[in-house]
Formats: C-alpha cells, sequence, structure tokens
C-alpha cells in the first residue's frame, strides 16, 4: 500500500466528500485534545492506511497536538516491532495500527492494550469487525479502520495489444465464474501477449483461501493447515497455473513493484488498499483500470485496526485521536487517497462513497465497484493466534517452488508440513 500521489480532482473530491458528512451529522464523536497538556501524539502505521500529512496537519489544527507519523514498510515488519516493543513493556507508538491477520495473536494481551470502549462509536462499524476487536472481558481494545473486498485490476492497454476486451464491463463478463474461468482468460491472453496474465501465485493462493471459512485453523483452534484438503488443493492449483501464467514474483520484492510499470503482468487481485500500491508503482502508466468482478464470487483480503497500548503515557489523548482517525469522515478521505475501503457502516449508502472515481484507473467508479464488492463477500476464513506464522510458511513454500525455484512442489509441500509442525 505504498503513498499514491494525489490529483487536485481527488483532493477537491475528498474535501466535499467531508463537508457533505459533516453536514449529515457525521462527525467525530471524539474530543480532540481532551488532556489539555499533551502537545505531541505518536502515529504507526505500515504500507499505506491513506492518512496523509494534510489529514495529520488538520489534527494538529484542531487540536494543536502535533502527530509523529512512522510507517512500517510491510505488515510483517510491524508485526515484529509490535510484539517486541509489548513485551518489553516501553517504546511503542501511542496509536499502534495492527493488521487482521496478527491481531488475534495481540488479542492474547489486552491487558497489555488501553480500553477503547465508548457508547458513542459503538455502533460504527460493521459487526464482525466490532467482535473481532472485542476480549473476553468485553472490552474494545481496537478501532476498525478498513476492510479489504476483492475486484480484479487490469491492464487495459495489454488487453488491447493481446486482442482482449477493455471495456471494463466486458472485461467482468469475460472473467465472472470461477477460479477455471479466470485462468481460461489468462490461456487467451498469454496465447498472444508476452506479459504474463497474473502477479504472483502467492497472492492467488490467498485470494481463493480467503473464501474458506476453515483454512489454515478450524474454529475449535487446531492447526489444520497440512491436512486440509482445501489448502493443499489451492496449493497445487496455483502452482500448475504458475508456468503457463504466472510472473513468478514475489509480493511487495523490489521486482514486483517494478512489475506495475514495466508491463510484467496484465491482471492482479485487488483488494481496495491495492489501488494506491498501484498507482505508486506505476504514477506514469495509462492503461491500469478496475472490473468488478472477483473469481468464484467475492472475498476480503485485509483490513487493519488501531490500538493504544497501555503503556502510552497519553492513552487517553491517543484514544481521542485514534476516535477522530477512524471517524467516517476520516475513512472517506482515505478511501480517495489510497483506495482504503471503510469499515464504517454509515458511508455504504452515502453518496459521497458511491460517487468516488480515480483518474488514474481511467475514471472507474471505484466507490461503487467496491461497495458492490463488499456486498459480495460471504465468508472469512476464521484466524485465530497461529494464523499469521503459518500462512508465512505457507508463502514460503510457494515462493521456494515460484520464485527462488530451489524445491519442486512436493519437497516444499513436505518441508512445510515440517514448519507447521514447529508452530505447533
Amino acid at each position: 500500500m505504498s503513498k499514491s500521489r494525489r490529483t487536485t480532482a481527488v483532493a477537491a473530491i475528498a474535501g466535499a466528500a467531508a463537508f457533505a458528512l459533516l453536514a449529515a451529522g457525521c462527525s467525530s464523536s471524539a474530543t480532540p485534545g481532551a488532556d489539555d497538556e499533551v502537545t505531541e501524539l505518536t502515529l504507526a502505521t505500515f504500507n499505506d492506511f491513506g492518512y496523509t500529512d494534510e489529514m495529520l496537519a488538520e489534527y494538529t489544527e484542531l487540536t494543536g497536538i502535533k502527530i509523529v507519523h512512522n510507517k512500517a514498510a510491510t505488515s510483517g515488519d510491524a508485526r515484529t516491532n509490535y510484539f517486541t516493543k509489548l513485551g518489553a513493556g516501553s517504546g511503542l507508538a501511542d496509536v499502534e495500527a495492527v493488521e487482521i491477520d496478527w491481531f488475534a495473536e495481540l488479542l492474547q494481551y489486552s491487558d497489555k492494550l488501553y480500553d477503547l470502549s465508548n457508547d458513542e462509536v459503538a455502533d460504527r462499524w460493521v459487526q464482525w469487525k466490532t467482535d473481532a476487536a472485542t476480549d473476553a472481558d468485553g472490552r474494545l481494545i481496537a478501532y476498525g479502520t478498513d476492510i479489504g473486498p476483492q475486484a480484479i485490476c487490469y491492464r487495459s492497454d495489454l488487453f488491447a495489444e493481446a486482442g482482449l476486451p477493455t471495456d471494463r464491463e466486458e472485461v467482468a463478463a469475460m472473467i465472472d465464474g470461477d477460479w477455471d474461468t479466470y485462468f481460461a482468460a489468462g490461456d487467451e491472453f498469454v496465447a498472444n501477449s508476452d506479459a504474463a496474465w497474473f502477479d504472483s501465485s502467492g497472492a492467488i493462493l490467498q485470494g481463493i483461501l480467503n473464501q474458506e471459512e476453515e483454512t489454515l485453523e478450524s474454529t475449535d483452534g487446531e492447526i489444520i493447515a497440512t491436512t486440509n484438503p482445501v489448502v493443499e488443493d489451492a496449493y497445487n492449483t496455483v502452482l500448475d497455473a504458475s508456468p503457463e501464467l504466472s510472473a513468478q514474483l514475489s509480493q511487495w520484492s523490489d521486482d514486483w513493484s517494478a512489475g506495475f510499470a514495466n508491463g510484467a503482468f496484465a491482471t492482479m487481485l485487488c483488494p481496495s488498499w491495492m489501488l494506491g500500491v498501484i498507482e505508486g508503482n506505476a504514477p506514469e502508466v495509462e492503461g491500469w483500470d478496475v472490473a468488478n468482478v472477483f473469481p468464484n464470487g467475492g472475498g476480503n483480503w485485509g483490513g487493519s485496526y488501531l490500538t493504544v497500548p497501555a503503556q502510552s503515557e497519553k492513552a487517553e489523548a491517543a484514544k481521542a485521536f485514534a476516535d477522530w482517525l477512524t471517524d467516517p469522515e476520516q475513512q472517506l478521505k482515505a478511501f480517495v487517497s489510497t483506495g482504503n475501503f471503510p469499515s464504517q457502516t454509515s458511508l455504504y449508502e452515502a453518496e459521497e462513497l458511491l460517487t468516488v472515481t480515480r483518474p488514474f484507473f481511467n475514471e472507474a467508479p471505484t466507490g461503487e465497484i467496491f461497495s458492490d464488492r463488499s456486498a459480495a463477500i460471504e465468508v472469512a476464513p476464521y484466524k485465530s493466534v497461529n494464523y499469521f506464522p503459518v500462512m508465512d510458511a505457507l508463502q514460503n513454500a510457494i515462493t521456494r517452488v515460484d520464485v527462488d525455484k530451489t524445491q519442486d512442489a512436493d519437497a516444499s509441500w513436505d518441508q512445510f508440513v515440517t514448519d507447521v509442525e514447529a508452530i505447533g
């Protein structure tokens, strides 16, 4: 989610939307600057949450509190930092971002987090988002930011060169169906192009597994990744498709980042937050677009929270700041800036969201597209304390075969089984 450039048109949309939300009574319930002695707060996020310098300067103007914003390069880097400093008892930011895949791990240590319960924001988020952020004692220990409904992003210029349709509705019709339909469209594309069909086998694996309730862990807390046929089938499916269709890139690598601009691949699974990643990596490319479709229906990939570590000496002021950042008004701005689709329910029927377009993606109606994609989500995988390390091991297994080419599929799966046994 690297920071995208913001055009004048996008900035104008954000300003108009913010005004409309204020007029509709959606302004923050927080009392900025509740602690008059606080003059500075630290915020730690990763990738790009859409919290622009302009947004943070607005909070400073409202409250007099300076915001120091530190960004980790990846969710994994943020996770390592969080747990290291949580254990040490010091060093965390006043407001710390958490990614959904490792949030359950953090929930084990909810006694080390500040209680963010607030009757005024109780119904702000989609219910599953709030439920997941509530500990066993009924304390709300995080405020939801975004969710990740998925569409398909594609290079219309590469489609045209390969003789495929370029209109986003025609592209959606071509891909609409199951994963085999998506791969079949890829076969047609690569027969007439030097580019790959998709960017990363690891990403496709994630997309498939995000459509199942029980994948790596069962709902009773057992690790089932190595015995669950859904997981092994997905692993074999993506590796079977890879030789013909994949660019065989590892997500977040330098080569992957360069691939957006150099035409290495024509499509990718596109959770809403990926819009900012694409635009940030290919700002001069004219051809990226978004199709309102996803193989096998719908799926959610990603989404995050904001927490206030109890070690903060400014917890009340940090709570007010986290409240302000996750207010519908601010999350709409974040969506316009980076594509991070809000988890705040009051926005889902709001014209200010539904009419958002994204100039870089051929003026794609991203508000409408991702609202539709959000409605298409029927299930989300169960994630408990071992989800993140097991998924990391599974992604490493894909990488060994598809990117590093150090093992074949069978040997890498066997190593995955060993790695999972070591986890627990």
